[in-house]
């Protein structure tokens, strides 16, 4: 297994009105964010506030190339993100313990907190397809480049973790300074990760590791 302190690339926020930052996204331009009451998007070249949406959002964001997907206590709401209307809503796999959330090969893929798990569901009916295993805390999830990431906030430590997908064994472990907190993850398809800061009320960009290590 790789392991290496997260390299931090920029800091985002605290923003206006924002006591909390929970799931992320990336629509290919603009980091989105939930933030309780509202979803939230900023440029992430200029650090700027471009758009907010009222909406409940208190868990994991995704984009799946057209609508925004975001959990609210035990439900997913598919939400159109020019509008901010609800236009469909499926119950969340985790009942309520539900964490991050990203989209990738048609389905999404949604965290369980201190269930340890990675759900990978149907979008439209909310049917679990397959389950992942993980042995810490799950906040953030992400796909990349065929790559599973997640993040941890376990015991005031947070961690950004490479799994195998078939098997939920750890690759790879890029372990955030102390007192930093990962609460939502989301990769902009290359080599950043956009980093939930929790409490903070703060974004994170950390670089992603572009390697690849023989026998893993």
């Amino acid at each position: 297994m790789i392991q290496a302190p997260a390299e931090i690339l920029r800091e985002y926020g605290p923003f206006p009105g924002v006591d909390h930052v929970h799931g992320l996204t990336f629509d290919g331009r603009h980091v989105w964010f939930a933030s309780g009451d509202r979803l939230n998007a900023f440029d992430p070249e200029s650090g700027t506030m471009v758009r907010r949406i009222d909406a409940d959002a208190h868990a994991g964001t995704a984009f799946d190339g057209r609508h925004l997907f975001q959990i609210f206590e035990k439900r997913i709401q598919k939400i159109d993100p020019q509008t901010g209307q609800v236009l469909a809503t499926i119950p969340a796999p985790g009942d309520g313990g539900d964490s991050g959330m990203a989209w990738a090969e048609g389905s999404l893929w949604v965290g369980q907190h201190r269930a340890r798990k990675i759900h990978q569901i149907d979008p439209e009916t909310g049917k679990i397809l397959r389950t992942i295993e993980s042995n810490r805390f799950v906040t953030g999830v992400t796909w990349v480049e065929g790559e599973l990431w997640h993040g941890t906030w376990e015991n005031d430590e947070s961690e950004l973790r490479r799994i195998d997908p078939r098997t939920g064994r750890v690759l790879e472990e890029l372990k955030m300074p102390p007192g930093v907190a990962v609460s939502g993850l989301e990769s902009d398809g290359g080599d950043r990760f956009f980093c939930g800061g929790g409490r903070s009320g703060k974004v994170r960009a950390v670089r992603r590791p572009r390697r690849v290590s023989a026998g893993e």
